[in-house]
């Protein structure tokens, strides 16, 4: 069975070559879709010249809408989502996130930052549910209610259905020497921390 890659983006042209780059190199290649988010940067054309198919949205709806595009565009049931700022990915971190659903022990996988950067690590120690790398099935992702309304609140929107269920499995994956950009380091330090109490805002309202 093969696996879908979904990768939302929005003005990463920074750091979406190599994300893309890395994932060609694993056995997963065959379906590698980067959602533009509304990009006002060269994210659609990078991501399209590293080997991606691109599907380029008009204006930026937030990342559980491009989420929700991307899946419909896949392929295939097993979905992969990384995100677009990773810094340090590798096919084996890859691996990792798709083998328990491939193997049927999981119907998703979350990775957490492991000796990476000591302020994401810490972020995703504390907070797991809110990694955005995660594999899922795309069956259950679309039964997941009100995605495209949740924005950066997607991942905690994913999770909670998972804790609200009895039958569904998710299991923490390690992901090793693997970081990200900071908002901070993308938009400058007042940009990049009202962009941070945005993003929290919006997830607090799916954490239940």
């Amino acid at each position: 069975m093969s696996v879908s890659v979904i990768i939302p983006a929005y003005n990463e042209e920074r750091t979406i070559t190599e994300v893309v780059q890395v994932v060609n190199t694993s056995p997963y290649n065959q379906d590698i879709i980067v959602v533009s988010d509304g990009s006002m940067d060269n994210t659609t054309t990078v991501a399209h010249q590293a080997g991606a198919k691109v599907l380029e949205l008009p204006e930026n709806i937030g990342k559980g809408g491009a989420m929700k595009a991307g899946v419909q565009e896949a392929k295939y049931e097993i979905l992969l989502f990384l995100d677009a700022d990773l810094i340090g990915l590798r096919k084996e971190h890859i691996q990792s996130l798709v083998e328990p659903i491939l193997d049927g022990n999981a119907e998703m996988t979350v990775g957490v930052f492991e000796k990476g950067r000591l302020a994401t690590d810490f972020a995703q120690l504390i907070t797991p549910y809110l990694s955005g790398q995660r594999a899922v099935l795309k069956s259950i992702f679309l039964n997941v209610s009100e995605l495209e309304a949740s924005r950066y609140g997607v991942e905690a929107a994913l999770t909670q259905h998972f804790r609200n269920s009895t039958s569904l499995r998710i299991i923490e994956v390690l992901l090793p020497d693997l970081t990200h950009l900071m908002k901070e380091e993308k938009l400058g330090l007042v940009k990049g921390f009202k962009e941070r109490m945005k993003m929290y805002w919006e997830i607090a309202k799916w954490v239940k």
